[in-house]
């Protein structure tokens, strides 16, 4: 049985996968432009494309790399040598920064000193010219330490508080943040004086009829003494009979307002005992006692003066 030879004939290359992008294969196939190609050959040709031959042109190539280098090293050299110089101005200011803190912090010690000195003249003097009332009078004006019944109020801002900054405070009169400010803590005080305390003090600085709540920045001052929440209040007096008032005020519905709204942490507790320091200086400029009235129009209308 005859069979049928194999078909030997060539099939047709297949098609390559890029067919379609003819453009992108003319780009890659041809990345030098014609033109630039031309040129480099004739360079090549002429002989110009190639390392310089003469000596003249061989010296000047030479000199070239050499004044490159000489930049290169003289730029090094100045770096290396500068470097010492501005390590030794900047220690020589560091020492200059330490040299004026430590004056600073002398002078702020020797400032505490006198004012503690003052303070105690000022309790002496109370308490020589006072009379019978010498004591009452210190106690009324800060110029002694007091100890007796009280209240422990203790406000802190809100966890995860950032105590970089915050925002202004907002038309109702509350914080706009988690963070207690200077008018919470006047009307807390203010508060806690309305309520019948007999004495107050934050963070262990005692609050006087001159004394102010302020701010600076982010800080609380009293007396100008910055203060570090949580601010803890302590109040002398009737313990209950305080706390009870307090809470019942409105300057102790806006305590509440502000640890519902803005989650501020507040605690108040009644203590057996409480200790408060002496101010650290009552100074009076202006104010003048008055000497009572002897003449006939005290007598006329049956009032004294004060």
């Amino acid at each position: 049985m005859s069979q049928q030879p194999p078909d030997r004939s060539t099939a047709s290359p297949p098609a390559r996968p890029d067919a379609s992008m003819s453009l992108l294969t003319n780009v890659m196939d041809h990345s030098l432009d014609d033109g630039y190609a031309e040129a480099t050959a004739e360079r090549k040709a002429d002989g110009s494309a190639a390392m310089p031959r003469t000596l003249k042109a061989k010296l000047g190539l030479a000199a070239g790399l050499v004044l490159a280098a000489l930049v290169v090293t003289l730029g090094a050299a100045e770096a290396r040598l500068s470097a010492p110089v501005l390590a030794k101005e900047r220690e020589e200011l560091i020492e200059r920064i330490d040299t004026e803190t430590s004056a600073a912090d002398k002078l702020e010690s020797q400032v505490d000193k006198a004012r503690d000195d003052v303070g105690e003249r000022q309790r002496k003097a109370l308490e020589k010219h006072g009379g019978d009332q010498g004591q009452l009078v210190a106690l009324l004006s800060g110029a002694t330490a007091v100890k007796g019944p009280g209240v422990k109020l203790v406000v802190d801002d809100a966890k995860g508080t950032d105590q970089g900054g915050g925002g202004p405070r907002e038309t109702s009169g509350f914080a706009d943040t988690g963070r207690v400010r200077d008018r919470d803590m006047q009307r807390v005080v203010n508060g806690l004086w309305q309520s019948g305390a007999e004495a107050i003090a934050i963070n262990g600085q005692r609050l006087t009829a001159l004394s102010a709540i302020r701010a600076a920045g982010d800080a609380i001052l009293v007396d100008n003494r910055p203060l570090v929440p949580p601010y803890t209040v302590l109040a002398v007096g009737d313990g209950k009979r305080l706390s009870t008032a307090f809470e019942d005020s409105a300057d102790g519905q806006y305590l509440r307002a502000l640890k519902d709204t803005f989650d501020i942490r507040t605690s108040m507790s009644v203590e057996d005992e409480v200790r408060l320091p002496a101010a650290p200086s009552l100074i009076v400029r202006t104010a003048e006692p008055k000497a009572a009235d002897t003449g006939s129009g005290a007598a006329d209308t049956g009032k004294g003066t004060s």
